[in-house]
């Protein structure tokens, strides 16, 4: 989903209240993970910029995929094309090495089959009518949009509810995880995957059009700092944090991982038993269930995206809560935030773990995740006038 920036916006003085609940809830924060070292303080300082970059860019997927359809408006593809095309210029050097630091790092890779696509496809459909996707919903919920709370409710419940049927949807046909940088070599990879983004690239400039933004007429520090950044400085900026946290946590950035344990977390206190449950039983998933959320990668960076944007609103004057809500947009979040759940959770990951972490990783997933997820959007855009959404 796309925030518009206004250029009124002067920054610090027109909402002082947000900027100091921002700041007090990142150092809340900070002070409860310190205890855990620096590493997990460092992944929450990741995602708080991630939060910042995504509100102050407007960079949204499910709106940028909805303007290529409707209009063919590629001015919010593109971008993510060369967000792309850095990602995989910084990760084949640091995946080919196989360590950062002294630690061992990985890609986001999972096997190639039918619970892929029908999981992108759902999620194709469910970012339409949420009106967000898995990065969407959390930045523009820290924004302020209390329509997304609704959706992320959803978001969370779909994802708990899809974990029950892994076992189902792990003996559907599917290949094994194929990195093309493991079968290829990375350096052929990464050149491969940097020309098929230059051919769909070129390819959309000639097929779409492109409404730029406005030239904003204030300096550059201003809008740094308070918003209305062109879509290329959010592109290149979530590139290289992607990176940032496959150094620093191991692996590439995901976000939907976060909500199936906390739809978990939740199920379990209010009677739920997972004794038996073939997605909880054994290995990292126990673990984490019976660990605090707070020790928890994804969940904190995820925690970290919502306050990041929270305090972005805040330095924009942006952050006003509508609390009116028709019923046909209340339903639609619901469903929306259900089916981006189970989809992302059968998918292996949503628009940022599975497309951006998993195509910057060469996974052939990822590829096969957008594929499904682009013809799942075009139903989705079809399905919003039904629910009093404006394409």
């Amino acid at each position: 989903m796309a925030v518009s920036l206004p250029d009124t916006a002067t920054g610090l003085e027109m909402q002082r209240p947000v900027l100091l609940a921002g700041l007090s809830l990142i150092g809340i924060m900070v002070w409860q993970l310190a205890p855990d070292g620096w590493r997990i303080v460092t992944l929450f300082g990741l995602g708080t910029l991630m939060g910042l970059v995504l509100y102050h860019a407007a960079f949204g997927f499910s709106s940028a995929f909805r303007w290529m359809i409707v209009r063919r408006d590629v001015s919010g593809v593109q971008p993510q094309i060369l967000m792309l095309a850095v990602a995989t210029i910084l990760f084949a050097p640091t995946l080919a090495g196989g360590t950062a630091f002294g630690h061992a790092v990985g890609g986001a890779v999972a096997p190639v089959g039918v619970q892929v696509a029908i999981g992108a496809f759902l999620f194709g459909i469910g970012m339409q009518l949420g009106n967000g996707c898995g990065s969407g919903t959390l930045f523009t919920l820290g924004g302020g949009s209390t329509r997304m709370v609704a959706t992320l409710a959803a978001f969370i419940a779909g994802s708990f509810w899809a974990s029950l049927h892994m076992q189902w949807w792990a003996a559907t046909p599917r290949l094994p995880g194929i990195a093309l940088g493991e079968v290829l070599g990375w350096t052929p990879a990464m050149l491969l995957q940097l020309a098929v983004f230059l051919a769909i690239y070129l390819f959309l400039k000639r097929w779409g059009r492109v409404n730029p933004r406005p030239v904003q007429s204030r300096p550059v520090l201003q809008r740094l700092v308070t918003g209305g950044w062109p879509f290329i400085w959010g592109g290149a900026a979530l590139a290289v944090l992607n990176w940032l946290s496959l150094i620093i946590a191991g692996y590439p950035w995901s976000i939907t991982w976060g909500f199936t344990l906390t739809g978990a977390k939740i199920a379990r206190f209010l009677g739920w038993d997972p004794t038996g449950v073939w997605f909880w039983r054994g290995g990292f998933t126990e673990n984490a269930l019976n660990s605090s959320l707070l020790r928890d990668d994804t969940f904190v960076m995820d925690c970290g995206i919502v306050l990041g944007a929270l305090l972005a609103a805040g330095l924009a004057g942006r952050f006003a809560p509508q609390l009116r809500m028709p019923p046909k947009s209340l339903a639609a979040a619901v469903i929306g935030g259900l089916l981006m759940g189970y989809g992302a959770r059968i998918a292996f990951g949503c628009n940022i773990g599975a497309f951006f972490s998993g195509v910057a990783s060469t996974s052939l997933h990822g590829w096969l995740w957008i594929a499904a997820a682009l013809c799942g959007t075009w139903l989705g855009v079809r399905m919003r006038p039904a629910f009093g959404l404006a394409n």
